[in-house]
């Protein structure tokens, strides 16, 4: 798995005719991305390599072979990524349809059970979610058959702004406003790298200096002011960002991908280059675990995370993470990247390895899941997941930091359980979260979630009180006796046969203990 770095400039002081040749030549590459993509819908899942060629031909001659290329492969991720929205949308809808099916053959006001849910509450509310049943299974058999014929249903500037045109009182536009924003949100000025071209990418072209040269289509040949049908921008590029990365790329011609687009709120325009990072080297899990970890718990709103050592103690003080995932999605986008960023600084500062939960909320977030709970649906709705688990693996192997992806089953609830209260001091008030942190770093490393009891007191009798960690009253067997120990005895039952005889794996220690054997406590953390 690889990861793609992208770094954004703007391109400050073109001229008139600068600006005229961009809106040029991205409404004409426009067009024939709009036609190209009808094209691949009305394919389906009938379309093969030799039709790939073919629609590269036919754009070639009102382009260039470069501008189709990056055409017919921008459509084609289009459709994919169409496609699976279609996927997750069937997805979706057969997890609703299962809960309300569930809770309708569960009789009415029965309670749920250990996560899974009871009845309705009221016959009324039965009769309607029996209702919505029908509605669900008709729209998930006609999105399933949308997906195996293979139609997909695109916009090109995006449905929002589409819906717009017909509210532009309530999106606080004019019809010429929009109209502007439709159609820069339409245009196609991006084009792919290659490498061994110079500063590698042949169409849209930056030089270590900054000047921006684009080729243009064969109709707008007669534009060009420089040789080999190219126009050259007035102003120069400087991307302050990852720059070094960037100018390491051109000078060795590889590959870097450009695309120029137009803020109309900012009436600014932007260029971004991006280029694939290789593939995400794997470790063995013993050599991520030898010098410690962080374990990192992911809220709403920020990132929980405390430094383990190897033995499973937590180390030094927790860190907080904080991010806000709210107003635009490049908002959003920045501040998780902006958090992350400095959540593998500090990992690689300390030379340590990163644990975090593999979440996936795919089937958390139905409407029929939690009922009523709405906030709780939005929350777990706007936690990006797939995309903090994307981002996080390419940009540490940027760092060299090693990820170690866990179940998230319990961390949080045994978290809070078992060190909490124990991490709590008159100086340190640990959250459940950072409680979550430790119990997902001791799964990293292999070690149960439970803290080490305390030594064995002076004498048999309880006047001491029990030991430190206790099984809670709902683990069957917490009062089960001591295993028998084999050998002379004052007793007639022999060993392991009277009716006390018990198993004490039962209360989730790393060994069959006994009380004969020499008693070893591993390492607690200094700071308790």
């Amino acid at each position: 798995m690889g990861g793609c770095e992208a770094i954004r400039s703007s391109l400050k002081g073109l001229t008139g005719q600068d600006e005229t040749v961009l809106r040029l030549v991205g409404s004409l590459l426009g067009s024939l991305a709009s036609r190209d993509l009808k094209a691949r819908c009305a394919a389906g899942l009938g379309h093969d390599g030799e039709q790939w060629a073919r629609r590269k031909r036919a754009l070639t001659g009102d382009s260039s072979s470069r501008w189709a290329g990056s055409i017919t492969r921008s459509t084609h991720e289009q459709w994919a990524l169409a496609r699976r929205g279609q996927l997750a949308h069937i997805q979706g809808l057969q997890a609703g349809i299962e809960t309300i099916t569930h809770r309708l053959a569960q009789p009415v006001g029965a309670k749920g059970f250990k996560g899974v849910p009871g009845g309705y509450r009221s016959r009324r509310k039965w009769f309607a979610k029996s209702r919505r049943l029908h509605v669900l299974q008709d729209r998930l058999e006609q999105v399933r058959a949308g997906w195996e014929a293979g139609r997909v249903r695109v916009v090109r500037g995006g449905k929002k702004l589409l819906r717009n045109r017909h509210h532009l009182e309530a999106a606080g536009l004019t019809e010429a406003g929009w109209r502007l924003r439709w159609e820069a949100g339409r245009w196609f000025l991006q084009a792919d790298g290659e490498s061994g071209k110079q500063f590698g990418n042949e169409t849209i072209r930056v030089t270590p200096t900054g000047e921006v040269s684009i080729r243009l289509p064969a109709p707008l040949a007669g534009l060009a002011n420089a040789p080999h049908g190219r126009y050259v921008l007035a102003c120069r590029v400087v991307f302050r960002h990852r720059g070094e990365q960037w100018a390491d790329r051109i000078a060795a011609n590889r590959a870097v991908a450009y695309r120029i687009h137009y803020d109309v709120g900012r009436n600014r325009w932007y260029v971004t280059a991006s280029w694939q990072n290789p593939p995400v080297r794997t470790m063995p899990l013993q050599a991520a675990r030898a010098g410690g970890l962080a374990g990192v718990d992911m809220n709403a709103d920020h990132l929980a995370a405390w430094r383990l050592d190897e033995h499973g103690n937590p180390v030094g003080e927790p860190r907080r993470f904080d991010y806000r995932l709210t107003g635009t999605a490049q908002h959003r986008d920045a501040q998780l990247r902006h958090a992350l960023i400095r959540l593998l600084h500090w990992t690689a500062r300390h030379g340590l390895a990163l644990a975090i939960e593999d979440l996936d909320f795919a089937a958390e977030t139905t409407r029929e899941k939690h009922g009523r709970r709405k906030r709780f649906r939005k929350l777990i709705s706007g936690m990006p997941t797939a995309r903090l688990r994307a981002r996080l693996v390419s940009m540490a192997a940027e760092l060299g930091v090693t990820v170690v992806a866990v179940d998230p089953a319990y961390t949080s609830r045994w978290g809070a359980q078992h060190w909490q209260k124990p991490l709590t001091t008159d100086m340190r008030k640990p959250t459940r979260h950072d409680a979550a942190a430790v119990a997902i770093g001791r799964r990293a490393l292999g070690r149960p979630i439970r803290r080490r009891t305390a030594p064995p007191p002076p004498h048999r009798s309880d006047a001491v009180g029990h030991r430190t960690v206790q099984a809670v009253s709902g683990v069957l067997g917490r009062e089960g006796p001591r295993p028998r120990i084999p050998g002379p005895r004052t007793r007639s039952a022999g060993a392991g046969r009277g009716a006390k005889a018990g198993d004490q794996c039962a209360h989730n220690r790393s060994g069959h203990t006994a009380e004969h054997e020499s008693w070893h406590q591993d390492s607690l953390p200094l700071s308790l």
